[in-house]
């Protein structure tokens, strides 16, 4: 009963949204309420730690809804500055086919967003950005989800590295530097593939039933641009460290892809468009602003996100003027939810959306009519998210017990590698997805496992270094599935109640993308 209780947490939210396919509102309320009662029955919580896990959070959805209405607020004031009608003309002249956009903003300058902020942002600002762009609303949401994968390890500027492993006795400068290598190079086995996925995603659930022949055609590009850059992050973990693996190697990324598109190598012919929302057309209008302007807002969003985190007066200044962090909560040691206003994408998203009326001269009701539409999108969200989290943190908190039992996601780790043994690097990246799936977040989850993740590895003669490269690259498999990125990213997109069909788009995705990290992993271990 013990496992069952442990796995509450996973089984019911896949038995509500996915099989059942209940709205997130009503399937997330009901697996919170069951987590709950089976914490206090078979786990022995009391009835303190659990309403403390409760209000952690509540508080932990009041920072992802800022995220969510900062990423709004964005996308409606360029819609109606005419920034983003310029964006898709831009677009027109690099490729007017959907599959190479697809590569371009969710993988590339989804994976840059991922680097300098993490935390769910990336799929929150690509997915209506794609939507704005003609995508139809599911396609985007789950394509934006598979994409935020492969540069998740190195995300916020190498946070779940940095912060993930900072529990284990050899943190230090050089261990975060062997483990980013490491993670660099499982993902060249896993990471590679993800443009080709995507691509795959969208022909054969978005395509007029054609099937997937029209993945073929653009499998030379979509494998060379993964390839830039899962090998062009190697190199910058082997040179720099974690901190910008993401950013330099989406960067790179997105030099390449954007010569390679507008001059047409190693892409077909014909232009692929089936994923266009009907009745979608684009604006062939000569615009008055160009394309630099156009983009200004995001290029902006990047240097503000990258300088909060980089430059030390700058970073203390946006997390110690509005601190709204709630420690210890109901007394509760360890039981905490951080928020530092200035320092969240949310509020650096929003500042933005008021620069971007400025930049592009116009009036500063499309701001405001932007931000009432914002707070109207994500009012019901908030329950959602609600629940979620409430549930997350009650697994998470559950070794607060008058039991004396592990934690959950230790019970669940400890049982999963009695299973395994010798074979473990194959279990790793799904201990680090299941970490991420329930969490959110690929910081947690390491958090959460890397000192099993370590002990395992210990045991039963595994490399060290490739268990924990595993477990990170897994963890960013999770976020495809995370059921609260998927709550946010949907909103967004107006598809609230609609997850689980999203989770079906996204769950064999991520699947593979865990047995190909193994699979890497297991090569690293024996080769290299």
């Amino acid at each position: 009963m013990l496992m069952l209780t442990a796995l509450s947490a996973v089984i019911f939210p896949f038995l509500f949204l996915v099989l059942l396919r209940m709205p997130a509102i009503k399937g997330m309320s009901l697996s919170a309420a069951i987590v709950i009662v089976l914490a206090v029955l078979f786990w022995g919580m009391e009835s303190r730690v659990i309403l403390s896990s409760i209000l952690q959070g509540a508080h932990k959805t009041l920072t992802i809804l800022l995220i969510l209405f900062g990423a709004l607020v964005l996308l409606n004031t360029l819609r109606k500055n005419g920034a983003v009608d310029r964006i898709n003309q831009g677009f027109q002249s690099i490729s007017a086919d959907m599959r190479v956009q697809l590569v371009i903003v969710a993988f590339l300058f989804g994976s840059l967003i991922e680097g300098v902020a993490g935390f769910g942002t990336p799929a929150m600002i690509t997915a209506p950005l794609m939507v704005a762009l003609g995508f139809k609303p599911l396609a985007a949401v789950a394509t934006a989800l598979i994409a935020d994968s492969s540069a998740v390890a190195f995300g916020a500027v190498g946070t779940p590295v940095i912060v993930g492993l900072s529990t284990l006795d050899e943190a230090g400068t050089a261990f975060f530097q062997e483990v980013g290598v490491t993670v660099t190079l499982i993902d060249l086995f896993g990471g590679t593939f993800v443009p080709s996925i995507l691509v795959f995603v969208l022909v054969l659930f978005f395509g007029k039933g054609k099937g997937v022949k029209e993945v073929w055609p653009l499998l030379p590009w979509t494998l060379m641009i993964g390839a830039v850059y899962t090998s062009s992050a190697l190199l910058y973990a082997s040179l720099f460290g974690p901190e910008f693996v993401a950013i330099l190697g989406s960067l790179t990324g997105l030099t390449v892809a954007a010569i390679t598109a507008r001059k047409g190598w190693l892409l077909p012919k014909e232009t692929w468009t089936d994923a266009l929302q009907d009745d979608f057309t684009i604006d062939t209008e000569k615009s008055d602003m160009s394309l630099l302007t156009a983009w200004s807002p995001y290029v902006i969003v990047v240097i503000l996100l990258l300088l909060t985190r980089v430059v030390p007066p700058l970073e203390e200044f946006t997390t110690s003027a509005i601190n709204l962090s709630w420690m210890n909560i109901l007394g509760v040691e360890g039981v905490n939810s951080e928020w530092e206003l200035l320092y969240s994408p949310g509020a650096i998203l929003t500042v933005t959306a008021i620069l971007a009326v400025l930049i592009h001269r116009r009036s500063f009701r499309n701001f405001t009519a932007s931000a009432k539409d914002a707070l109207s999108t994500i009012k019901i969200t908030g329950i959602t998210l609600f629940a979620t989290l409430a549930m997350v943190h009650v697994f998470s908190n559950s070794g607060m017990n008058a039991n004396n039992i592990i934690s959950m996601p230790e019970y669940i780790a400890e049982s999963m590698a009695a299973a395994f043994g010798p074979m473990w690097i194959f279990a790793a990246p799904f201990l680090g997805m299941l970490g991420s799936f329930i969490t959110g977040s690929a910081t947690v989850s390491t958090l959460t496992f890397s000192p099993i993740q370590y002990s395992i590895a210990a045991s039963t003669g595994v490399d060290v270094n490739t268990v924990l490269g595993a477990q990170l690259v897994g963890s960013g498999a999770g976020n495809m599935i995370c059921i609260h990125n998927v709550v946010a990213a949907s909103a967004v997109v107006g598809m609230e109640g609609r997850e689980g069909s999203v989770i079906r788009k996204t769950l064999a995705p991520a699947m593979i993308y865990g047995v190909l990290a193994g699979i890497g992993g297991f090569i690293v271990m024996n080769v290299f």
